[in-house]
């Protein structure tokens, strides 16, 4: 199996295919999804030991995900696992190593492309529905945060929330203010986090303070997963590889647009209500220009 931006994750490709894994096959995925990927890492007698399984049952499997042998999948996680630490300066020599003749404009556009397609092929619907029926609840107050890069993205987020429903907060992103948010928060409220490689141990921290404190997890994350992931009731994974020493927040901007367009929806006409408000107030302040 070749390793490349258009390849599926080893996650993924057990979705893809769990309607056809027997029920033992089942219960080792069902194990790897659950610890991922570290419940894959060690060598096929220990892992199926692990699950309580036997080998062959993790072989039938590998190979169902298109996997030559257990050897392949093995290097595959490994391989997922050397990414989710990788910089700039080495995801930009990975892509150059690589790179075809053709003007970077074009490579670019194909692999955002290429993510938003895979992006949106792994999004399932009902846990799309959950999620956005969780940010459009205000009975509960919605916390919304990012991080390093993803702080810009819980900005946009939180602009659009704000005026779709009330009870939003925008935790900054200084770690050093989250204890005055997270005092006030309530079992059922949520937490609205992005989180992607390389990972930041403080968000970590706070989920897991925020978790303890009967708050629900929605996480946006990339293709590998953020350790969030563990603690999160809703995790999606959005594809960020681009030919560069960055990553793309393309996929993930078009899903968190999709889940605000559902949540004004399902909030309308109480959204419109606070849509003419909002532009009343605009106008009060001459905020946008007028021509007419």
């Amino acid at each position: 199996m070749a390793t490349t931006n258009a390849a599926s994750t080893v996650r993924e490709l057990i979705r893809e295919h769990y309607s056809a894994l027997t029920q033992a096959e089942r219960k080792f995925a069902n194990a790897l999804l659950d610890n991922y990927p570290a419940a894959g890492l060690a060598s096929i007698t220990i892992v199926a030991s692990n699950v309580g399984v036997s080998s062959p049952t993790v072989a039938r499997m590998v190979k169902k995900l298109g996997f030559k042998g257990y050897p392949e999948f093995h290097k595959a996680l490994l391989s997922e696992l050397e990414a989710k630490g990788v910089g700039p300066t080495k995801r930009r020599d990975n892509w150059s190593s690589e790179a075809p003749q053709e003007h970077l404009l074009n490579r670019f556009s194909q692999a955002v492309t290429n993510n938003l397609q895979q992006t949106f092929a792994h999004i399932d619907t009902e846990r799309f529905d959950q999620a956005t029926r969780q940010l459009a609840d205000t009975e509960k107050r919605l916390y919304i945060v990012g991080g390093r890069i993803t702080q810009a993205l819980a900005d946009y987020a939180f602009t659009h929330f704000q005026a779709v429903r009330p009870g939003v907060t925008h935790m900054t992103s200084s770690s050093g203010t989250w204890p005055h948010y997270v005092l006030d928060m309530e079992p059922g409220d949520t937490l609205l986090i992005f989180d992607v490689r390389r990972y930041e141990t403080n968000l970590l921290r706070l989920t897991e303070i925020v978790k303890k404190r009967g708050a629900q997890i929605v996480l946006f994350t990339d293709q590998w997963g953020s350790p969030i992931s563990t603690l999160a009731d809703l995790t999606f994974h959005c594809r960020v590889e681009i030919p560069s020493g960055w990553d793309s927040n393309v996929a993930t901007m078009m899903l968190l647009e999709t889940m605000i367009a559902s949540v004004q929806e399902q909030r309308w006409p109480d959204a419109r209500d606070r849509y003419e408000r909002l532009d009343e107030l605009f106008d009060k302040t001459h905020f946008f220009r007028k021509f007419t």
